[in-house]
């Protein structure tokens, strides 16, 4: 999850062309009850069947469903084919960082990533997409020679990106010293907010003074994106006086401390077990007219559901909700684990109805604590409708689900 999100807020950024998705004359094969493609993947047109006419996000979304259960590098890379996907779609870009993603964790995955690279290096529309996802493989070789076949401002900032994908944050670093003279290419915005990234996440969160230096010597305005990443790294290193400089600073260069400011402090002092004091940043925004929203609440229960006071996470689930704030996926599944690993089973029970009836199914082991839970306090009923919700609603694992009703009492 945490690899689309970064490829969400990464290619947001990337200027290139829009052009018009056709729809495709394919369809993936899926078996109903396993939710694993079959053996042939894709029917052509040729094969005298009715090949219904499905447009790019249905195919990309059905690809995802299935890569999410998918392992065999061959299934993989003929799901992808099968599916056509293009870096052109959001969606698209999102099933191939769920398949390289899969594949990395393999093995042998170099030639399996390489098979299903290989087309993106084709176009220059498409290589910075390539670049990025050779750094979540943690083929950063592949991503730099990419870069050099095709050497422009959009590859090099994919490229520093895939630095931070592949753990080699003091590489970005070199990169963005040394290829902008050489390549005679001019950096952006988005070049300085990553590699300030790539430092903020490896410790060398003061390196952002410098940088901010030399933006404003180029006439390059920092942004709110800029503030935020070293506000990040620097709680990351307990240094809460550099955070505050860094508000005084987005003052200094007329920035508004907003919603999404406040956002990352809270969530950076929940990350560091100092729940309390995001909660005193709550009170802050409301005394200063600002409204929190759902990611607000998000943060603070998970922060304190870690910290062990589910009772606050409780409360604050409930505060979100007389606020009309609609939680989302996250905050069902977080307090559905805390609560279950606690032993509050009657109160899991009511979040993970709720989330299931907005078709969102916390994990597989989430569920397992639940239903045990429920058995140990004699609630085989509530248990036993868990389990054919599971069955009925979520073909993944139904295998383990029909294994977990044969053991429940009678």
């Amino acid at each position: 999850m945490r690899s689309l999100l970064l490829f969400r807020q990464f290619f947001a950024h990337l200027p290139g062309r829009r052009r018009h998705l056709s729809t495709a004359n394919l369809r993936i094969s899926v078996n109903e009850e396993s939710g694993d493609p079959s053996s042939s993947t894709t029917e052509s047109l040729s094969s005298g069947k009715c090949t219904p006419f499905i447009d790019a996000t249905h195919r990309y979304m059905n690809a995802i469903s299935l890569l999410k259960s998918e392992t065999d590098p061959s299934r993989i890379l003929s799901i992808c084919r099968s599916a056509a996907l293009s870096s052109d779609h959001h969606i698209g870009r999102a099933a191939l960082s769920t398949a390289v993603s899969t594949l990395a964790s393999s093995p042998d995955h170099v030639p399996s990533v390489r098979s299903l690279l290989s087309p993106l290096l084709r176009s220059d529309s498409d290589l910075p997409h390539a670049i990025v996802l050779f750094g979540l493989a943690g083929l950063l070789d592949d991503a730099i020679a990419a870069f050099r076949s095709s050497p422009s401002l959009r590859s090099l900032n994919a490229l520093l990106f895939a630095c931070i994908l592949s753990n080699n944050h003091q590489q970005a670093g070199v990169f963005f010293r040394d290829f902008p003279v050489y390549y005679r290419i001019k950096p952006n915005l988005l070049t300085y907010n990553t590699v300030i990234k790539a430092f903020s996440n490896s410790g060398g969160s003061r390196t952002f003074y410098s940088y901010l230096d030399e933006m404003v010597r180029k006439g390059i305005k920092p942004n709110l994106a800029t503030f935020s990443i070293s506000i990040t790294g620097f709680y990351r290193e307990e240094r809460f006086d550099d955070v505050k400089k860094v508000l005084w600073l987005m003052k200094k260069h007329g920035r508004h401390a907003g919603l999404s400011i406040y956002n990352v402090r809270v969530q950076s002092l929940c990350k560091l077990g100092r729940p309390g004091e995001a909660k005193e940043l709550l009170r802050e925004m409301t005394l200063r007219g600002m409204k929190p929203n759902w990611v607000t609440y998000d943060h603070l229960i998970l922060g304190f559901c870690s910290a062990g006071d589910l009772d606050e996470g409780k409360r604050l689930f409930k505060e979100m909700k007389l606020r009309a704030l609609v939680p989302q996926s996250s905050c069902y599944f977080n307090l559905a684990h805390y609560l279950c690993k606690g032993g509050d089973f009657e109160f899991a029970l009511e979040i993970c109805k709720e989330s299931l009836e907005r078709n969102w199914a916390p994990r597989f082991t989430t569920m397992k604590m639940l239903v045990e839970g429920l058995v140990g306090m004699a609630k085989v009923k509530d248990a036993r409708e868990i389990v054919e919700k599971m069955k009925g609603k979520f073909s993944r694992n139904i295998d383990l689900w029909k294994k977990m009703e044969e053991s429940l009492p009678d």
